[in-house]
């Protein structure tokens, strides 16, 4: 992806976060509540903030990142360090040696600001849909 793209889907995200926390303030101060929209604006809200720490991640690996110090000169054995591999997704290092060996580091952030609130994103949005399809079908019930 290029910069630009992400950098609008870095601010997209940033703007969506708080805009998505004061629309579920809304609408649980005013009622009738309606439960399938609260979860539908809580599943943006954690898809937002999951693009935007992949977004920040993103923009750290391009720019060069905190990566390049975790790897070390010298590996075990002795060999050099031959070069870098950085990729996007997951947002991970490989530290490549003279000697053909190979350390990868994944960030353990990522599984817990990326993964998890994505994650919750789907299941929200499930739990969306199916209680908007059981109120319309119950009988005077109101989505």
């Amino acid at each position: 992806m290029s910069a630009p793209l992400m950098g609008l889907l870095l601010l997209v995200s940033v703007v969506a976060v708080p805009a998505c926390i004061v629309v579920v303030v809304l609408m649980l101060r005013n009622p009738p509540r309606s439960l399938p929209g609260i979860c539908a604006v809580l599943a943006l809200l954690f898809a937002s903030s999951a693009a935007a720490v992949y977004c920040y991640g993103w923009f750290s690996v391009t720019l060069g990142g905190p990566f390049p110090e975790l790897c070390e000169d010298r590996n075990g054995p002795g060999a050099e360090l031959a070069s870098l591999k950085q990729e996007y997704w997951p947002l991970r290092n490989a530290c490549i040696y003279s000697d053909g060996s190979t350390v990868e580091h994944v960030s353990a952030s990522i599984n817990l600001f990326v993964y998890v609130p994505a994650g919750l994103a789907v299941v929200l949005t499930c739990a969306a849909v199916l209680l908007y399809r059981r109120a319309r079908h119950l009988p005077g019930g109101t989505p």
